[in-house]
């Protein structure tokens, strides 16, 4: 890419495609595109027909998504295979009619097995049976990928797809109800540092900004208490936060900034022809994991949330709800042969992460 290459960010305001646009202007950048979803729905192909040929990008970064953690993914399981296919088919579509010179799809870990080796090799890639709560949107992110590959193999495309493990990072999604598991962390253990601080005047701005289910800062005190009750955050003088699962569960966490390191340093020193294997006529398993190699359990991140935001409670496990894949690490041996790693410390991000939902 050059400097001044024309450059769309397909979700630009999102966790990731926000920290896209900050890492290529911060590499000196100047030419970058980018449309709310109220400006471009991508789920509409002629509005994406129409932007491609009016803007013409010479690169697509493809963030846009539909996402969520397990209860959205359990909930919306139409909403997040339709939505994500016409996303990426659309966008893939019309980059491939109007001659984009590169476009990198972002997927995500959860493509893989729900019993896969650990950790997980893109060569396990559909070699069996997906997580059931997930697999709505695990099976558009393989579709995604596989997009990439057959327009490369037929039309000679350079278009390469990367998963990422679990992200979070500033303007993540803290909604109680479709948020993933770290941002959910952080809003319900502040929430309930709140409460055990009778601090209704900062329940009231989190609320303002962020309303539950349409309970905000106007309604009452009992109301409030109610909704929180509802997402685990509950008590009187001793505050109780209620998680899903058994804490038991594995996960891999980066920060997004990062992750859009990764993105840019790919787009900017790989192309579709280093990554298709040399010594096979099929072209499968091109995709490149980004993540950290590490994990920890969700218990060992709900303790260091806690520690970071400060809240003193009690945490509970409703072990009657779905804990998810077990564990989710990903090899990032290709990642690394590519020449990069992940910089920011896990305390440290959240550290940052948490100062700007305060801030923010």
């Amino acid at each position: 890419m050059e400097k001044n290459s024309k450059i769309y960010i397909a979700g630009h305001k999102g966790l990731v495609g926000s920290a896209i646009w900050k890492t290529l202007l911060s590499k000196g950048y100047t030419n970058l595109i980018g449309r709310t979803s109220s400006e471009l729905n991508l789920i509409d192909p002629v509005a994406v027909c129409t932007f491609f040929e009016t803007e013409k990008p010479e690169y697509v970064f493809l963030a846009a998504a539909k996402v969520g953690g397990i209860v959205a993914n359990s909930i919306y399981r139409g909403q997040f295979i339709y939505e994500n296919l016409m996303i990426q088919n659309n966008v893939i579509h019309q980059a491939y009619l109007n001659g984009v010179k590169k476009l990198l799809f972002l997927g995500s870990s959860c493509i893989y097995p729900r019993d896969c080796a650990q950790p997980m090799s893109e060569e396990a890639l559909l070699t069996d049976v997906l997580e059931y709560t997930n697999e709505p949107y695990a099976l558009a992110k393989i579709a995604g990928i596989k997009m990439c590959e057959s327009y490369n193999h037929q039309y000679g495309t350079n278009y390469i797809s990367v998963m990422p493990t679990n992200l979070y990072g500033p303007n993540d999604n803290y909604d109680l109800e479709k948020s993933h598991v770290l941002p959910a962390l952080i809003r319900k253990m502040y929430l309930g540092k709140c409460l055990e601080t009778n601090d209704w005047s900062a329940i009231d701005a989190d609320l303002q900004k962020r309303p539950v289910e349409g309970v905000c800062d106007k309604n009452s005190e009992a109301q409030k208490r109610a909704i929180l009750a509802k997402y685990g955050i509950a008590g009187e003088s001793s505050i109780t936060i209620k998680l899903w699962g058994t804490g038991k569960p594995r996960r891999e966490f980066l920060y997004s900034e990062d992750m859009a390191d990764a993105c840019v340093h790919i787009m900017e020193q790989c192309n579709f022809a280093d990554l298709k294997p040399k010594d096979s006529k099929e072209i499968r398993n091109t995709h490149i994991n980004i993540g950290t190699g590490r994990d920890l359990t969700i218990g060992e991140l709900a303790e260091m949330v806690k520690q970071i935001v400060g809240f003193q409670g009690t945490i509970e496990w409703d072990s009657t709800k779905p804990d998810g894949t077990f564990q989710k690490l990903l090899n990032v041996d290709k990642l690394h042969s590519l020449g990069w790693k992940e910089t920011v410390a896990m305390d440290d991000g959240i550290r940052t992460v948490f100062c700007n939902y305060i801030q923010n």
